[in-house]
């Protein structure tokens, strides 16, 4: 790790087996069913667009009322980022499609609800309360956000059955995992 440019690196004893912290929840099975198998490349990333838009929309929700101007620019830098997402993937859409896409009646036919990793807004939203309100909170729970929409994309390679569908899943992961690069650093400096 430290050989990919992490700095802060550290040996746990014992490995994954020792440890006694807080450990991840859930089905593995987990928000598959947002997609059946048989999608086209398309339908992939209408699928990611709709969830970089959610979390897009969740980032101006939170901007809307906090007070803490510093989190405000913060959360600014977030609905940017969430802003280049949607770009690459309508980048990605025209370049498979072969011609030019409305963005304003693709994304009339988007899910309002969906969000990175699956998450539902108003949900998330309750149950995350604790960490809007520092700039490292919202940090880690954007960190968590990417992390679980890398790990959904991963997951739906397994149940894609077609290459160029998987294809655009890894492009998509690839983007996700640099996004969390982006976010590490940021983390790192308000740490």
């Amino acid at each position: 790790m430290a050989g990919q440019g992490f700095t802060k690196v550290y040996n746990l004893s014992g490995g994954i087996s020792a440890w006694e912290g807080e450990t991840a929840q859930g089905p593995v099975g987990l928000h598959l069913d947002l997609v059946r198998g048989d999608e086209p490349p398309g339908e992939i990333i209408k699928l990611a667009y709709a969830m970089e838009r959610g979390l897009g929309g969740f980032y101006t929700k939170i901007k809307g009322i906090v007070q803490d101007p510093a989190l405000s620019n913060l959360l600014g830098t977030l609905i940017s980022a969430e802003e280049k997402h949607k770009q690459y993937l309508l980048t990605t859409l025209h370049e498979i499609a072969a011609g030019k896409i409305d963005r304003e009646a693709f994304e009339a036919g988007l899910s309002q609800k969906i969000m990175e990793g699956g998450f539902e807004g108003e949900e998330l939203f309750e149950k995350n309360r604790q960490f809007l309100e520092t700039t490292s909170g919202l940090l880690d729970l954007a960190m968590m956000l990417e992390t679980q929409a890398l790990d959904l994309y991963l997951r739906f390679v397994g149940k894609i059955e077609g290459s160029e569908a998987k294809d655009v899943l890894y492009r998509i992961a690839d983007e996700e995992k640099a996004h969390l690069q982006s976010l590490g650093k940021l983390r790192d400096q308000y740490a």
